[in-house]
């Protein structure tokens, strides 16, 4: 249980090493620095440890020995980037839950976060094309809002097609509306 405690400490680390990277390039400053920080919680941190892999989600693991994951519970409903976190009762009587429409900044972080995931479960055979590939194995499921789910589905396209600098690029000038980003943080851990 030492070593997956501190392998699993690594892997958040090492994501959110990769996350910060992403915002920053984008110039998403605050949410570099905050992302993810509710993984160093007790209800989060030691349910990971204890199913740690590293080639997978931990809450996979805990979904399928417990049926659900108490850890993702706790984490999607503190962390905006995470498409579950925007679903919500509708206000139209008998409709039930329906997801909400995503704001721009938080659909970013989530595109860096899929791809911050994607490399570190892939380790050093990472190819651009794999977030897309991981996105479209579980579309079908997704209950997302029809406008978010595009435009992460056309970043993920576009990113297996262009490349992350082009992606980025896109994101911060069309999606972000940022038209200045200083140089070095467009190059930041590059």
């Amino acid at each position: 249980m030492k070593i997956k405690l501190f392998e699993h400490l690594k892997t958040i680390n090492e994501h959110r090493k990769l996350v910060r990277e992403g915002c920053f390039r984008l110039g998403l400053y605050r949410q570099g620095i905050m992302h993810d920080l509710s993984k160093y919680s007790p209800s989060e941190f030691f349910m990971g440890a204890k199913y740690y892999q590293g080639f997978r989600s931990p809450n996979n693991a805990e979904r399928e020995a417990r049926g659900y994951s108490s850890a993702w519970l706790h984490h999607k409903g503190r962390n905006k980037h995470h498409f579950e976190y925007w679903i919500d009762y509708s206000a139209t009587e008998g409709v039930g839950m329906i997801p909400a429409k995503m704001p721009d900044k938080y659909l970013a972080e989530m595109y860096v976060d899929r791809v911050a995931a994607s490399k570190i479960y892939n380790k050093g055979k990472y190819k651009d094309d794999m977030p897309l590939k991981y996105f479209l194995k579980g579309k079908s499921r997704i209950v997302m809002e029809k406008s978010s789910k595009r435009m992460l589905e056309h970043l993920l396209r576009m990113l297996a097609r262009d490349g992350e600098e082009k992606t980025e690029e896109y994101i911060r000038k069309r999606l972000l509306k940022k038209f200045f980003v200083p140089a070095f943080m467009r190059n930041y851990g590059r």
